[in-house]
């Protein structure tokens, strides 16, 4: 394949480049027999879907044999603009998609850690709280960095959310999996679950919808992340609405949902870093990227920081190059600028993968 010329102001900054792309690879040295793919517009580093789960989807749990499901969900991601997929705890193993040069990156969390009844059946390893260290080691190895645990789940016994980790096995379980060189993030939603979670040391929150000034604070003196999935929280009614048995997980679940924007604004005021994940799967198609960043935007994200939550913050904290001279060429190109107008994200005019045009 030959050079590729691509002509537009490549964010974050705020100049027009020729951006080319030799051998996969992004460079700023002209090429005078390139080929012009696009010229004006916008290049954005490719974006970055922080949560997402590709075994799952609106029209059903996918199977670990269905991989022509997988390989669509993830294109789908593709096409909206995220060459990075945060896979934010699978049921199986889905690495061989690594191996796929037209799929996004996916950056692996194991296996979701969960007490028996304590999360979506079928989905989770069932571990003790005193097996706790060693199921995070051994998810460890299944990932790639992450590890991913239940924070808190409804409790049938209690009829509401509750934490299924003490401190101490928490605590345990951060040195465990550090040991083995990996980063963990928990699901939880209430507010109680939370103090133990960042007292122990844990490196991300999913959702979070529970933050209280103590816990921002707390957040705050560890460097701990947030990934809120506010589009996923937007769903919180009807999960209540279905809690016909549960009266006060409905109402908790009501008032999560009533509190989040102000909730989340404030750790994103206070400074707590904070990236764009769309939960997709369940209820949330994939490729809804451009939707969480704009949800973001919707809680008092600046439009910067809301898109730098999904393309160039996402992708330094996750270890991830920009656009820099001999980075891989992942990046999508827009007509106009998305700053100005967030909703542009909806319709990338290309999506650059390893240097393949899409």
């Amino acid at each position: 394949m030959g050079a590729l010329r691509f002509t537009g102001v490549v964010l974050p900054g705020d100049e027009e480049r020729d951006l080319y792309v030799i051998d996969g690879r992004v460079s700023y040295e002209a090429v005078a027999s390139a080929e012009t793919v696009t010229r004006g517009g916008y290049i954005v580093p490719g974006l970055v879907d922080a949560h997402c789960h590709l075994w799952n989807s609106p029209e059903g749990f996918v199977s670990a044999d269905e991989h022509d499901r997988l390989r669509q969900n993830a294109r789908d991601t593709r096409d909206g603009g995220a060459t990075v997929i945060r896979d934010c705890g699978s049921p199986y193993e889905i690495g061989w998609m690594n191996r796929e040069e037209d799929l996004p990156e996916v950056i692996r969390a194991g296996k979701h850690i969960a007490q028996d009844k304590r999360y979506i059946s079928g989905v989770y390893t069932h571990t003790e709280p005193q097996d706790l260290p060693a199921q995070m080691a051994i998810e460890a190895q299944r990932g790639d960095g992450w590890v991913k645990i239940v924070g808190d789940w409804i409790d049938r016994g209690e009829g509401d959310l509750a934490p299924l980790w003490g401190l101490d096995e928490l605590r345990a379980g951060m040195e465990a999996a550090h040991a083995a060189g990996a980063r963990v993030t928990a699901h939880t939603f209430s507010e109680q679950a939370l103090p133990d979670l960042i007292a122990s040391g844990i490196d991300c929150i999913e959702h979070g919808t529970g933050i209280t000034d103590d816990v921002i604070t707390a957040m705050l003196e560890h460097g701990t992340a947030l990934v809120p999935t506010v589009v996923n929280i937007h769903n919180f009614p009807d999960i209540a609405a279905a809690a016909t048995k549960y009266p006060a997980y409905k109402q908790h679940m009501l008032d999560l949902h009533e509190q989040h924007p102000q909730r989340l604004r404030a750790a994103y005021e206070a400074g707590v870093p904070m990236f764009a994940g769309t939960d997709a799967g369940g209820a949330i198609k994939h490729g809804s990227i451009c939707e969480e960043v704009i949800a973001l935007a919707g809680i008092g994200l600046s439009p910067y920081d809301a898109l730098g939550a999904a393309s160039w913050a996402a992708r330094e904290w996750l270890g991830r190059p920009g656009l820099d001279q001999g980075a891989p060429a992942d990046f999508a190109c827009y007509a106009s600028n998305p700053l100005d107008d967030l909703s542009v994200l909806r319709t990338p005019e290309r999506v650059v993968l390893r240097g393949v045009v899409y």
